[in-house]
Order: structure tokens, then C-alpha cells, then sequence
């Protein structure tokens, strides 16, 4: 089941090639990151409009740091522009795109399968409320998210059809409520379930933001510099595109 792993697999090391990327930005930001770092302050630094600037490479490519980072800081930020300051959601939210990095680990929910007849029939095969069927119902409601948010343009060829990728964050947001209610008597498992399902249009939102920087195509041509630098002048640089 995929839960948040962000702030656990964080190492020194991660923690102080961020703050050489606030360096090349800002010497001065650089120098508090690093105050707050060993201090233990790191989800100050982690949240800091310097480590967002930074990590988004200055509307070039992405900045030096590893995966984890590079998907927290621009996820983490995006959802806090929303409202939502749950620190656990931003984690689980980032953990998606890390854990589905490589195909490998796609292929390894519902039978490598996609589609959301074929998750929910996945779901159904699996015995009825047990600990595997939310595990499962939680593990294709994040992939449902990783598509709608980081690959939309495949979501909306593969349907041929407006409106599959809103179905598909619906879904996500049903598949994690199941998994909630299966899960009650686990606690905070089940809690950040429930949460996620709560904000799974947000979460979607969020994910869609930060791989602007990151996925598409001749994402790191001049002319997408230019528009991503452009885009975070103006006053709708934290609108989402729109669910279609």
C-alpha cells in the first residue's frame, strides 16, 4: 500500500544539496536553510518560498536535488496555496509520483491494468473488506491520481473523450473512502485515507502544478521556460489547469 514515505527516506544529505540550490539562488536564504537544518527545522526549510524557487530550476531545468524533493517542496506548496496545510497529505501527495517513477512499480497494481472498470473489478476480486481489499482500493487510487495529474493528455487520448479525467480523480477520491472504511479500527492509516479522499481534487490539482516543470511535451524548450517564468508573475500562476 502506498503511504507517505517523504520525510523518512529525507537523509542530511538530500537536506544539504537543497540548500546549495537555495545557494545558487540566494546566499542569504542559503545560509538560514542551513541554520534551520541543524536546528531540525526542516519542514520550515522544506516549506520556504526559497526552496521552491530553487527547486524549480528558475523556470530552466529542474534543480540537482533528488526526486523527493523536487516533488515535496513545488506538491507541498501548491496545496498550501489551496488551503490545505496537511503536512501528511503533501507527503502522500509527492510520495505518488516517486513510487510510480518507473514502470516496474506501475506494473505492479492491478495486474499493471488500467482503466476504472478494470479497478474497480480489481478491487472486487479481492476479498470482500479485508485489510487486502483497501490495500488494493488505496494502491489504484493513487495510480488513478498519478495519471490525472502528471500524464492528463494520455488520460484524455486513451478515453476519446472529454470528462475522463475528472472520472478519474472521482474515482480516486471513492477507491480511498473505501479503503477508509475498511481500514477504520487502524487509525491513522485509515485517517489519512479519509483525509486523501476528502481532497482528492486537490491533490490532483496539486500534482498537475508541480509537472508542469517536469512532464510534457518540449517541456524544457525556450518557449516553455519562458511561458512556466511568465505564468508565476501573474495572479493565476496557482490555478490549476481545468479537470476535462
Amino acid at each position: 500500500m502506498i503511504t507517505p514515505i517523504i520525510h523518512r527516506v529525507l537523509t542530511r544529505e538530500d537536506l544539504a544539496r537543497l540548500v546549495a540550490e537555495i545557494g545558487r539562488v540566494d546566499q542569504a536564504e542559503a545560509r538560514a536553510a542551513e541554520e534551520a537544518v541543524q536546528a531540525g527545522e526542516v519542514d520550515a526549510v522544506l516549506d520556504s518560498p526559497a526552496a521552491l524557487e530553487a527547486v524549480r530550476g528558475r523556470g530552466g531545468a529542474p534543480a540537482a536535488v533528488p526526486l523527493t524533493i523536487l516533488w515535496y517542496v513545488p506538491v507541498r506548496a501548491a496545496l498550501r496555496a489551496r488551503g490545505v496545510s496537511d503536512v501528511e497529505l503533501a507527503d502522500y501527495a509527492a510520495t505518488v509520483p516517486v513510487v510510480f517513477a518507473s514502470w516496474r512499480a506501475v506494473r505492479t497494481v492491478a495486474r499493471g491494468e488500467t482503466g476504472i472498470g478494470v479497478w474497480w473489478r480489481y478491487v472486487a476480486s479481492l476479498p470482500d473488506g479485508t485489510v487486502a481489499q483497501a490495500e488494493g482500493a488505496a494502491d489504484v487510487a493513487a495510480l488513478a491520481l498519478w495519471w490525472a495529474g502528471c500524464f492528463p493528455e494520455w488520460v484524455r487520448r486513451r478515453a476519446a473523450g472529454r470528462g475522463m479525467v475528472r472520472a478519474y480523480v472521482t474515482f480516486a477520491g471513492q477507491a480511498l473512502a473505501l479503503a477508509a472504511r475498511i481500514l477504520a479500527a487502524r487509525g491513522p492509516v485509515a485517517s489519512l485515507c479519509a483525509r486523501a479522499a476528502d481532497e482528492a481534487e486537490t491533490l490532483h490539482a496539486a500534482l498537475a502544478e508541480a509537472r508542469r516543470d517536469y512532464l510534457g511535451r518540449d517541456i524544457h524548450s525556450a518557449e516553455r521556460r519562458l511561458e512556466r517564468f511568465l505564468s508565476r508573475l501573474g495572479p493565476g500562476s496557482a490555478t490549476p489547469p481545468p479537470l476535462n
